[in-house]
């Protein structure tokens, strides 16, 4: 909430009329209700939580959190202007705050219009230490319309940024006259007092990690009446203190200044462009930060590179500041939240970074300081943020169709065909889960559960059944579906739209695999076994091409090792295929719910594959499971199959298919590599971490693993995102 910066002196006169009126008043009616506003301070990494304050008598207190409840959070988050509460925090959270303790033994039946009707001690009676201070989580979203009254009496419902002329067929805007909402009406602010590091809090509200200079040439008539006064790492003007009142003429034009208008700079992701162009190319540098584990775009895992190896942020001490640091220096705007507790996942790897901080200009998380002493943090506390981002208009070329709820549908794109523009349906030759993962990004969905290539259960709209979209194929990277190769105004689709059209489902949480380097490098050896023990292997491929028609009493050299595949994401890993459509293997009898779950191969040093073998998921199952989780999945008596979140499955090196055939492998150094869902069979929120490469020496006899990693070894040669 917006609150003053500095009071202003009035002329003795009305200080006594004003100090006469409220002693009116109180005499009048003893009994009234005291007047009193309330904010959100302290230690707080979103907008919308903090630690609970009270302003009353020209002084802001807090309150004790003894009888605190959630119907006592509701009322105030109400009286701040959000919809609802989801939290309180007791025991100073959000740190300890000063001054008085205005409200202790708080009791709220939920109904009421202000913390003030509650009952409670008494406004100033109180015997809490601010030890006890009380903290609030609101709901994101504010009531329509809200005045948030301030402590000088302004109505500041809403900000925004109106284009200028020049902006108006661009996106995303990133010129134009900043506009407050007051009273229902919509005002600009006077250039008097104002300064770049408001521009750069409004910024980055909009998701524009930069400002620069810009002059407004036209003056207006319709002004609110205060100035605002930023520091410039605030992540939202809510933050902001108010400036003084502004003085304006008879007429309502500004006394000293013009409109102010502002000019955002936008990441190289979101270059603006109009709105049918092109965008331009640029040259990918080597990043320092990354985000993983996002369900959509501007938010993850906060991860940092150091000494060639990826690894995480400890969560002690992140605030808004260094998630805002990470945004900025990612191409997006200001954070919305700053996470902990392995909020997106947990990471791998080393933790590189613990009790970071940031003043809120570094133009890299590297450049803030940390606690590069400090121990015991784990992936259970890996940090993570969401980011602003701008108004792209993402969701307004792409829609699902048909579908049973808003996560699943037909996917239809708008399209340019014969001049104009119109809906269409896309081709799903090749329609796989990396093209599924690209269109929920795009719709803010979150991750792909399922990429269908037939929908005819889904009824889409009747003018949007012929193809307009064919050939369609992504990484999995893209912002969007037309960012993806795809045929453009060549069309091949041989089977048509209609039952063939794409489809997709969705979800808000998806699993991770990862792969524990340090059992495969602790586990590797090398067995000789005949060729009569390994018949069901022969079966189901897993020798190499050699073998076929070999000696029963022939042997072959198996290089062997253990899988331990750890589910780190925020969902159950499950196989894609229902119980119904797993295969059946006589020779081993089980069935197999997915054909390739693993690939293992042998790679020279100049990347030539030397040999390979692959590993059916005939039993997926949670073999063990971290403290206070529960297994879900066992094999026995043909179970279900999965692999739960925070548990993982043992695959031991002597289970047949456990291995690679080196028997034709000539001594040397070579690349030992290990992918897991090899074939983005089953959806995921981070294919990155589903590799793991280790040199291996062997020498005729005996077999050595070593350096063993997870994802790419980066080196100053290699570039990508």
């Amino acid at each position: 909430m917006l609150h003053t910066l500095s009071s202003r002196r009035l002329p003795s006169a009305p200080l006594l009329l004003l100090a006469w009126w409220a002693l009116s008043l109180a005499q009048a009616d003893p009994n009234a209700t005291p007047t009193i506003q309330l904010r959100l301070a302290g230690d707080k990494r979103k907008h919308y939580e903090g630690r609970l304050e009270v302003y009353h008598s020209g002084e802001w207190g807090t309150v004790c959190d003894d009888d605190f409840t959630i119907y006592a959070a509701r009322v105030a988050c109400r009286e701040l202007g959000y919809l609802d509460a989801e939290a309180w925090t007791p025991s100073a959270k959000y740190g300890q705050g000063q001054g008085r303790i205005w409200m202790d033994n708080v009791n709220c039946q939920g109904n009421e219009k202000s913390l003030a009707l509650c009952n409670s001690n008494g406004l100033g009676v109180s015997d809490c230490k601010h030890s006890e201070d009380v903290g609030v989580v609101c709901t994101q979203k504010r009531m329509p319309g809200f005045k948030f009254v301030s402590n000088v009496g302004n109505n500041l419902e809403d900000v925004r940024i109106r284009a200028t002329y020049s902006q108006r067929k661009r996106v995303p805007v990133t010129e134009g006259f900043v506009e407050v909402k007051d009273g229902g009406k919509w005002r600009q602010i006077c250039s008097q007092d104002w300064t770049p590091l408001n521009s750069r809090v409004i910024c980055g509200m909009y998701g524009f990690p930069g400002e620069k200079d810009s002059k407004s040439k036209s003056s207006l008539k319709n002004y609110w009446g205060f100035g605002v006064n930023c520091t410039g790492t605030e992540a939202d003007l809510s933050d902001c203190k108010l400036g003084r009142q502004v003085e304006l003429k008879g007429n309502g034009t500004c006394e000293q200044g013009m409109p102010v208008v502002i000019s955002c700079v936008p990441g190289r992701a979101f270059a603006p462009t109009v709105s049918a162009g092109f965008r331009k190319a640029y040259r990918v540098e080597q990043p320092l930060v990354r985000l993983r584990g996002g369900a959509v775009i501007g938010e993850g895992r906060v991860e940092v590179l150091k000494n060639g190896l990826w690894g995480t942020v400890c969560d002690d001490n992140w605030d808004m500041k260094a998630a805002t640091v990470v945004c900025r220096e990612l191409g997006f705007g200001s954070a919305k939240e700053a996470l902990t507790g392995a909020r997106l996942g947990q990471g791998i790897g080393p933790v590189h970074m613990n009790e970071v901080q940031c003043s809120g200009f570094e133009k890299s998380l590297t450049e803030c300081a940390f606690n590069s002493e400090a121990t015991g943090c784990g992936h259970e506390e890996d940090a993570a943020v969401k980011c602003n981002i701008p108004a792209m208009g993402f969701n307004s070329r792409l829609r699902l169709s048909g579908g049973r709820n808003p996560y699943e549908g037909r996917v239809e794109v708008l399209a340019e065909r014969n001049g104009s523009l119109t809906w269409g349906a896309v081709c799903s030759d090749s329609w796989g889960t990396m093209e599924a993962m690209v269109v929920c990004r795009q719709l803010g969905l979150g991750f792909a559960d399922n990429a269908f290539q037939e929908t005819w259960y889904w009824q889409g709209e009747p003018s949007a059944e012929a193809v307009v979209m064919s050939g369609v194929r992504c990484s999995g990277t893209e912002l969007t579906l037309d960012q993806c190769l795809h045929h453009g105004k060549h069309l091949n689709c041989p089977k048509g739209g209609g039952r063939f059209a794409a489809g997709v489902s969705c979800t808000q949480a998806a699993p991770d695999l990862v792969l524990n380097a340090q059992a495969v490098e602790q586990t590797t050896y090398l067995e000789d076994r005949p060729m009569y023990a390994l018949q069901c292997a022969q079966e189901e491929h897993c020798l190499s091409s050699s073998a076929t028609g070999a000696s029963s009493t022939s042997y072959r050299r198996l290089l062997r090792f253990s899988s331990q595949i750890h589910n780190n994401g925020r969902s159950d890993f499950r196989p894609r295929s229902g119980h119904q459509s797993w295969i059946w293997h006589e020779c081993h009898r089980h069935y197999h719910s997915m054909e390739v779950f693993t690939h293992y191969d042998l790679f020279s040093l100049n990347g030539t594959k030397i040999a390979e073998g692959h590993k059916a998921s005939f039993c997926l199952e949670d073999s063990h499971c971290e403290e206070g989780i529960q297994k879900k999945f066992e094999c026995a008596n043909f179970g279900a199959q999965g692999i739960t979140t925070g548990c993982w499955d043992t695959y031991r090196h002597d289970i047949d298919c456990q291995w690679i055939d080196v028997t034709d492998v000539k001594p040397g150094d070579y690349i030992f590599q290990v992918v897991i869902n090899p074939n983005f069979e089953v959806a995921e929120s981070d294919y990155s971490n589903n590799i793991m490469k280790c040199r291996c020496r062997y020498d005729g006899n005996r077999i050595w693993m070593y350096n063993c990693h997870i994802g790419m070894i980066i080196t100053l040669q290699t570039f990508f995102i």
